[in-house]
């Protein structure tokens, strides 16, 4: 699965430097916006956890919205801003400054809600979210329950657009070449340790249990007579 003619080794893409995620089209962001700098996070004197009992059962925090096709995002009061290329920084402060218009001390801070990689082969199909940026290939596997006796570490595919990158685990050298950090949308492929007798049994299961019932039926037919 997922051959290539030309192996490509991704040590140049390891050893780049890490950079944050930009914002793209169709992320969803989580925008949370507090006042007095952020007291709110910190929150010392434990103020609002005293007037929490206070506040509306059915108000729900820090909703979540969607960059659209044109790299747009319409936030509340400040209505529509271009994020498309930024990083979560950048937009950090240029919301911070919209939002000066109507707050004092404005602390702003954004999330990702759905950057995720994708896990195939010996460890299953798995979503694995990247919950914060420069995740690096070892973080993603041991997410995915790692590489067990049934996984090739010799043969890690990354899928990256329409480029493929093959990793080598099996030692501390090819580990130390082969940790990149990984984009979202990324797909990473474990080859499977094929065994083919256990293989075959198990494709086979149905005709040597059909077989064996048989089998047992002649005997006890013939033990009868």
């Amino acid at each position: 699965m997922f051959r290539v003619t030309d192996t490509q080794s991704i040590k140049q893409e390891a050893e780049q430097t890490q950079r944050n995620y930009t914002i793209q089209k169709n992320d969803l962001i989580k925008l949370s916006v507090f006042t007095k700098n952020g007291e709110r996070i910190i929150d010392p004197d434990m103020e609002f956890l005293k007037s929490g009992q206070d506040q509306n059962p059915n108000f729900k925090p820090d909703p979540s919205y969607l960059v659209d096709i044109q790299g747009v995002v319409k936030f509340p009061m400040v209505g529509q801003l271009q994020v498309e290329g930024l990083t979560l920084r950048q937009a950090e402060e240029i919301l911070q400054k919209e939002y000066t218009r109507f707050y004092s001390d404005t602390f702003v801070k954004l999330e990702y809600v759905n950057k995720r990689v994708v896990v195939l082969g010996a460890p299953g199909g798995q979503v694995i979210p990247l919950m914060n940026e420069n995740i690096r290939l070892t973080e993603a596997l041991a997410l995915a329950k790692g590489i067990d006796n049934f996984s090739n570490a010799q043969n890690i595919r990354v899928l990256r657009g329409d480029q493929v990158y093959v990793a080598d685990f099996s030692t501390i050298n090819g580990y130390l070449k082969n940790n990149l950090v990984l984009q979202p949308g990324d797909i990473i492929y474990v080859e499977p340790v094929r065994r083919p007798i256990v293989e075959g049994l198990r494709d086979y299961a149905p005709v040597i249990s059909i077989i064996s019932t048989l089998t047992a039926l002649i005997v006890v037919i013939f033990t009868v007579k």
